[in-house]
């Protein structure tokens, strides 16, 4: 039966066991390398259709004249790129008298693959237009390898591809640990700089997933909202714990849509906040250090006291960094209500962002850096790559546990916070009743 689907088929299959976390290993490379292979596979396949005069589960029309050749299978060829070396599924074609085929699309891409590349990080980024494939596979000397219709053909296949990854169900990822942050970048050179949302998770198991990109969003409240309800529409289901910088907007659509959960403040950035607020450069070290150890205490209620310590030892000298320090206070030290091995990796989401720092230092010097495409294969690779450092968090047996008991606790204090109010029974020894 497998025989009878074509590769390009059983390759969007590997595509989403990958997104569903059910593949070990470098997820970005590996995304990458199928993403390279779908794109080539289906430009093969076009091809040879174009070729035949009919798809690939069409037979012929039954006149000699009609018939050109047969499908006769795959065989394997060979990519070279900066992800290694990708093989791909290359249809074969027997039978066709006087005019043998000959692979105009497989010679063209070989020595392409940065092009390709590009392509497979956008086809799940953004999707796919009809420009950027018929770009793709166009000769030096400006011949189009395909036909207009077949490359609408692919485009709509990837876009498929897109979608499904755009708004795949979430249900099955029991998050614990969700991540959000915002990076704002201009997207076109004219405009003004947007925030690119982005959220990621850990899951009750240690599994990391890349749950949601969107382009172009503010950090206004209902921009947040709308893109946190959109994940919980698919499925999403409350984690314990979200991560977030202390963007007003962001922070309130966490409050509102996800009541039954911990927020933490992203302490990397409110280490920054503080840093800005101390004018004295040698006092910052000391008071540095006197902060890190409440955000980062054994637990909640030495955080307190190491705070009370903190703001009655500055308060006069640096009453603005002691008003930063204090603010949100709750918010920095929620990880420590969680497993210990667990609380470095939680509370930041500095991660994505030192990332896409990197990245954005090695195109700064390239003219075509800004853009929208640009900016979003940049920061989807960035995501994918903090990703890959998530598969190290180990959670045992006992952690598990906690995780368990802490979502027990949790709703029973949301219950407790939203149940109805009773009112008291008018007492029978009211002055009401003349005794």
């Amino acid at each position: 039966m497998a025989k009878r689907v074509p590769a390009s088929v059983r390759t969007d299959q590997s595509i989403r066991e990958l997104l569903s976390g059910g593949s070990g290993g470098d997820v970005r490379s590996e995304l990458i390398r199928l993403g390279v292979r779908r794109i080539v596979e289906e430009a093969l396949e076009r091809e040879v259709g174009e070729f035949l005069g009919r798809g690939f589960y069409r037979r012929e029309g039954g006149g000699a004249a009609e018939a050109r050749g047969y499908r006769n299978g795959y065989r394997t060829g060979h990519l070279d790129s900066a992800e290694g070396e990708i093989p791909f599924a290359v249809p074969q074609v027997s039978d066709t008298g006087d005019e043998p085929f000959e692979s105009k699309v497989r010679r063209h891409v070989k020595g392409r693959t940065d092009q390709l590349e590009h392509l497979a990080t956008e086809m799940f980024a953004r999707g796919l237009s009809t420009r950027d494939i018929e770009a793709a596979f166009t000769d030096d000397d400006g011949s189009k390898l395909l036909s207009r219709s077949a490359v609408s053909d692919i485009t709509e296949v990837l876009w498929q591809q897109y979608e499904a990854f755009a708004t795949r169900d979430l249900s099955s990822h029991e998050i614990a640990y969700l991540f959000l942050d915002g990076v704002a970048e201009r997207l076109n050179p004219s405009e003004r700089r947007q925030a690119v949302l982005c959220a990621w998770g850990i899951g009750v198991e240690g599994s990391k997933h890349l749950l949601h990109l969107s382009p172009g969003t503010k950090e206004d409240t209902a921009s947040c909202k709308a893109f946190i309800q959109d994940m919980k529409r698919r499925g999403l289901c409350d984690p314990l714990l979200v991560t977030t910088d202390g963007a007003a907007g962001l922070v309130r659509a966490v409050e509102e849509c996800f009541p039954r959960s911990a927020r933490q403040r992203c302490l990397v950035h409110k280490m920054r906040n503080l840093q800005v607020k101390v004018t004295d450069e040698q006092i910052w070290p000391q008071l540095k250090a006197e902060a890190s150890s409440a955000y980062q205490a054994a637990n909640a209620e030495t955080a307190r006291l190491l705070r009370d310590g903190f703001v009655k030892r500055w308060q006069k000298k640096f009453p603005t960094a002691v008003a930063c320090f204090e603010e949100d206070f709750e918010a920095c030290v929620a990880h420590l209500a969680f497993p210990v091995t667990h609380r470095q990796a939680i509370r930041s989401t500095n991660l994505l962002e030192r990332l896409f720092e990197e990245n954005r230092r090695r195109t700064k010097v390239l003219p075509h850096a800004f853009g929208e495409r640009p900016m979003l294969k940049l920061m989807f690779a960035a995501v994918i790559r903090a990703a890959e450092r998530w598969r190290k968090l180990k959670v045992t047996n006992f952690e598990r546990e906690q995780l368990r008991q802490l979502r027990v606790e949790m709703d029973e204090r949301f219950k407790r916070r939203h149940a109805p109010a009773v009112t008291p029974a008018p007492s029978p020894f009211s002055s009401e009743t003349g005794t």
